[in-house]
C-alpha cells in the first residue's frame, strides 16, 4: 500500500466517527411550558364538543399545552357533567378514570356511578381536547377528546414530568383530603392518560 493510502486511513476513520456521532439520537428537548388560552375558553366550545351535559368550573385555570407530546397543542379544562356516559358516543370523547383505575377499577361504566356518594367529586370533570393540524385544540375535527371523571383535585397546574427516559407535561394536582393535602399527577402513557400519586403533606 503507498504511502498516500496509509495517509487517508486516519482521515477516513475521523469520517467514520463523525457520521456515528451525528446519528446518535439525541436527547429531544424538554416540552414548551403550558399557557392559558386567549381568549379563554367558554362554554361555547365545550358544549359544541362535548354536548351540553358539560359546563365550565369557573374556578380552575385553563391550560395549552402539548399533553400528548405530538408537538401540537391540546386543551385542558374543568367542567361539571351531569351524565357524561350519554353523550360519549354522540359528540366522540372518551370517559376514562384514571383515578380509580389506579385503585384497581377499571369499569368505567361502574365508576362513573362512584362520585353520587360524595359530594365534592359529583359531576366534576377535566376536559382534554388533543390537538390536530394547524388549528391545533381549535380544529373543527380535534385529533381526540377524552372526559375524565372522580378526580378529587382541589387545584390544578401543567408542568414537566419525568416519565422514564424522557420528560412530558403531567397534570398535578392537590387534593383535599382528611387532615392532609394529598399531591398526584395524570399524564398520557401513549395510549391512555393514567394517574400516579407523588404524597402527601401534614397540616
Amino acid at each position: 500500500m503507498s504511502s498516500s493510502k496509509w495517509l487517508l486511513l486516519p482521515a477516513l476513520a475521523l469520517l467514520l466517527t463523525v457520521a456515528a456521532a451525528a446519528q446518535k439520537k439525541q436527547p429531544p428537548p424538554p416540552p414548551a411550558h403550558a399557557t392559558h388560552p386567549s381568549p379563554a375558553v367558554t362554554d361555547e366550545l365545550i358544549h359544541k364538543q362535548f354536548g351540553d351535559n358539560c359546563s365550565l368550573l369557573p374556578g380552575p385555570p385553563q391550560f395549552v399545552a402539548d399533553l400528548d407530546d405530538d408537538g401540537v397543542d391540546d386543551l385542558l379544562v374543568a367542567a361539571k357533567c351531569k351524565n357524561p356516559m350519554a353523550d360519549k358516543d354522540e359528540y366522540s370523547f372518551v370517559v376514562a378514570d384514571p383515578y380509580d383505575s389506579f385503585l384497581g377499577y377499571s369499569d368505567v361504566k361502574v365508576t362513573s356511578t362512584f362520585a353520587s356518594d360524595e359530594p365534592d367529586r359529583r359531576g366534576i370533570s377535566l376536559l382534554i381536547i388533543h390537538g390536530a393540524d394547524k388549528d391545533a385544540w381549535r380544529a373543527e375535527k380535534p385529533k381526540a377528546k377524552f372526559l375524565l371523571i372522580n378526580l378529587p383535585f382541589k387545584t390544578l397546574t401543567v408542568k414537566r414530568f419525568a416519565l422514564k427516559k424522557k420528560t412530558i407535561l403531567g397534570i398535578y394536582m392537590e387534593e383535599k383530603g382528611e387532615g392532609e393535602d394529598t399531591s398526584s399527577v395524570i399524564y398520557w402513557d401513549g395510549k391512555k392518560y393514567k394517574y400516579q400519586q407523588l404524597g402527601s403533606t401534614l397540616e
